[in-house]
């Protein structure tokens, strides 16, 4: 085993170590069994959504043992699906206001059949593809599937709802907080013709200048495929979206 693939595997095995935390509070505000909660159970989701990505994005790519491969792939499965149906819980919250009892009882219990599910269903599935795709031509363009197809199950989260709460959504997933959604000054016009609005966001204090950008490089690409025009600052983005403005 090459020294980046050791060093990766341990960077991997730190980031699963910390996921349980968040796994109990996530539990602790399922039983809540409240809406008031959806934002803490969208922020917990965004959190899972950032180690996983790192692992999926950074560190998985150099792992080449098939039994390391296989071992860390299913637990990402796990966490997929976990990312998918916490996604759908604040769709759902979203749109109707109230959640059946069953819902967020079925949601505690998958998360208690983790083991089993990573150790049966799971590894099975992983496998299964790691066995169809063992040439590393084939493996590459696996993973290329994976990452494209988890990506955008992250993407679909932000299919429903007002302009302006799709952008607060993304913002906030990605790492935001503090956003604002207010009315563009004639003095932006220079800047960018026509402008309706601008968005300001910022992160917390212990984040990097890296996270800002990262924010306003996801709602850029969401704005532009709305077909919208985007200028891209420092902590802010400049858009001719008529968004709903907030008071000043």
């Amino acid at each position: 085993m090459s020294y980046i693939e050791k060093k990766y595997k341990q960077e991997i095995n730190e980031i699963f170590a910390d996921l349980p935390s968040l796994e109990e509070d996530l539990v602790d505000l399922l039983n809540k069994s409240s809406i008031a909660v959806i934002d803490d159970i969208a922020t917990i989701c965004a959190q899972f959504n950032k180690k996983i990505n790192l692992i999926l994005k950074k560190y998985y790519p150099e792992i080449k043992e098939m039994k390391d491969k296989l071992d860390i792939k299913s637990i990402l499965k796990f966490y997929y699906d976990l990312i998918d149906h916490l996604t759908d819980l604040v769709r759902n919250i979203e749109n109707f206001q109230k959640i059946d009892q069953e819902y967020y009882d079925r949601l505690i219990e998958f998360m208690e059949e983790k083991d089993n599910l990573i150790s049966g269903k799971y590894r099975t599935i992983c496998y299964q593809e790691l066995t169809v795709f063992y040439d590393p031509t084939s493996r590459a363009k696996l993973e290329e599937i994976i990452s494209e197809k988890f990506l955008l199950k992250s993407k679909q989260f932000f299919t429903i709802g007002p302009l302006e709460e799709e952008i607060k959504k993304i913002a906030k997933v990605t790492g935001a907080e503090n956003i604002s959604i207010l009315p563009a000054d004639e003095s932006m016009l220079e800047e960018l013709p026509n402008a309706k609005s601008i968005i300001t966001y910022s992160t917390p204090s212990k984040e990097s200048i890296i996270n800002l950008k990262k924010i306003g490089e996801e709602l850029k690409e969401y704005l532009e495929s709305k077909k919208y025009r985007v200028i891209l600052k420092a902590s802010s983005i400049l858009t001719d979206a008529k968004l709903y403005t907030e008071k000043r």
